[in-house]
This record gives C-alpha cells, structure tokens and sequence, in this order.
C-alpha cells in the first residue's frame, strides 16, 4: 500500500514576482526582503500535521484493503498449485475470476489514494492561503514593499542573509498555530466535561 505525502511542492505557489527593480519612480530604494518558502513549508508545525494525519489516515483505511488484497493473494497460490489437477476448463474461468477481482482490488487502491491526495490537497491549499495571507500582513507591518521568494518561480539568484525574514515568519507563524491548536484542544475538553456531566445528571435521575 503506497503511503501519502503532501505536497511541499506547493510552497513554489507562495510567490511569484517578475519584478527586478530595486528603485522605484522616484528614485528612492525599495525596502524588500525574501523569504525561503520551502523551508517554511517544511518546517511549518501545520504542515507537519497535515502530514501525519494524512499517513495515519492511509496507513488506517489501507488495513482494510491489505486484507483483501492477502486473501486474494492466497487464493492465486491456491490456484496455481491446484490448476494442473482441476483441469483447463476449470483453470481458465478460474483465471478469468481472479484477474477481474485483480482489476478491481487495483481499482480500490487507487480511488483510495487519490481520495487522500484530494482532501490533503485542499488542506495545503487553505494553508498556502493562509501563510501568503500572514506574509502579506507581516509585510505591511514591517512597512516592505515587495516580499520576494526564493523557489522557482522568483528572480532572486543571491540575497544578503540580513534581508531573509524566514525565520521570523516561521517562528510567529507557529507561535500562533500552537496557540490556536491549544485554544481549539481546550474547547474540545470543555465539551466533554460538559457531556460527562450531562451523562451524570442523568444517570443521578
């Protein structure tokens, strides 16, 4: 069973400036800096979450189908070391069943992945969002003009490291996912204190 994983490709969907001015109209200087958006979306807690989950949920909906798959496995050594005896008659429908049983088995195991591929996708394409929004704000925060990135579709070739905000855009970003993953973990909690206590009210009557 071929297991998922995301995408971190989608990190080269971040930015994309064809602009290589460093002046403006007037003639003054840009304030610019860059970030390196691969290594933000490697190291990004969320996308690291997204992963696992998304491997937990292969490996789990896969155990089902492994089962199939060794019985049918089973079935053909059955098969092959029962055919001679059976008869060619025999062994050709036989054969028949098992290859469309084969076809369908494969055929599972792809809608399988690609309905993970599907949903993980669109979990990393809310997170790109997400990211591109917070650089966007972190940007104008810090009064830049442009952001650049470093992957395939940017022109930066060289940049001083002093102008490379990736740490300090990864370092807020998962401040505040883990903040926002405790509040979310502590609301969860509160809603089964709630449930036991109901569960205890009702039981007490």
């Amino acid at each position: 069973m071929k297991k998922i994983f995301l995408a971190v490709g989608l990190a080269g969907m971040l930015f994309a400036c064809n602009n290589s001015n460093n002046s403006n109209p007037g003639g003054s200087e840009f304030k610019t800096a860059y970030v390196d958006s691969s290594k933000l979306m490697k190291e990004y807690e969320e996308v690291k979450d997204i992963d696992s989950k998304y491997k937990i949920k292969s490996e789990e909906k896969g155990k089902a189908l492994q089962g199939e798959i060794e019985r049918f496995q089973q079935e053909v050594q059955n098969f092959q070391s029962t055919a001679a005896q059976k008869g060619q008659a025999w062994a050709q429908q036989k054969g028949m069943e098992l290859q469309k049983r084969e076809q369908e088995l494969q055929y599972k195991q792809q809608s399988l992945l690609q309905g993970l591929q599907v949903e993980s996708a669109k979990e990393m394409d809310s997170v790109v969002k997400k990211v591109k929004g917070y650089i966007g704000d972190y940007a104008k925060k810090k009064n830049l003009d442009y952001v650049f990135n470093t992957e395939e579709a940017s022109t930066i070739v060289y940049g001083k490291e002093q102008y490379n905000i990736t740490e300090e855009i990864l370092k807020e970003l998962n401040a505040k996912y883990k903040g926002s993953n405790a509040a979310s973990k502590v609301d969860e909690a509160k809603k089964d204190e709630k449930k036991e206590e109901k569960k205890d009210t009702k039981e007490t009557k």
